[in-house]
């Protein structure tokens, strides 16, 4: 009943309505990380050496982006549809948008949460707890196992990368927005019509 509610919703919803709306929620995230990064970080050097700019390390990101796309790629098409439901938010936003538009909501998307839950959230609390946080703030996924199961193996797979780089958020950014971008424009070019894919977070 409560997948049929929030399908229901949607439809009423136009596609700029739901942009609107995801755009307003990162910025909320956005606030968030920075009003605690005051209460978390002693100095703003301290905060600022997050921001190391690591080539490596980017790239490592990048090629993790790309294995995850394309494990969720096979999987979208070896498993049922109703595996990869996600109510049609995701293809009711990203079908038929413009590139340009795709990577600037990637990038959005990307910096708010890689701020808010490697930056600022695991570099306090650690691995596990924003790793199970990140999980709970994508609400409507709790009554679905396998998407919930797949946002906290991804969110765990960042979190690794973070943890591994010593703590650089560019990497992991560069992780976020490689999968929202690639996926983004798989759901826009092909407008998903049997696929409704979670990855974009």
């Amino acid at each position: 009943m409560r997948k049929n509610r929030q399908a229901e919703l949607i439809k009423q919803l136009t596609q700029s309505q739901l942009i609107f709306h995801l755009y307003f929620t990162q910025i909320l995230v956005i606030s968030i990380a920075i009003i605690l990064s005051f209460f978390i970080f002693p100095d703003f050097a301290a905060y600022f050496s997050l921001f190391h700019w690591d080539i490596k390390w980017i790239g490592i990101g990048v090629v993790n982006g790309i294995i995850i796309v394309i494990i969720d790629l096979i999987l979208m098409n070896k498993l049922p549809k109703r595996y990869y439901d996600d109510g049609g938010i995701n293809e009711k936003i990203f079908t038929g948008l413009p590139v340009w538009k795709i990577a600037w909501l990637a990038l959005v998307i990307g910096i708010a949460e890689e701020l808010l839950f490697r930056g600022v959230i695991q570099t306090k609390f650690g691995l596990i707890i924003a790793s199970v946080i990140f999980a709970l703030i994508h609400i409507r996924y709790w009554t679905h196992w396998f998407l919930l199961a797949n946002v906290i193996v991804l969110s765990f797979w960042i979190g690794l990368i973070y943890q591994w780089s010593g703590g650089q958020i560019i990497p992991v950014i560069a992780m976020h927005f490689t999968i929202d971008f690639l996926l983004g424009i798989y759901v826009s070019k092909n407008g998903l019509s049997k696929i409704d894919e979670e990855r974009i977070l």
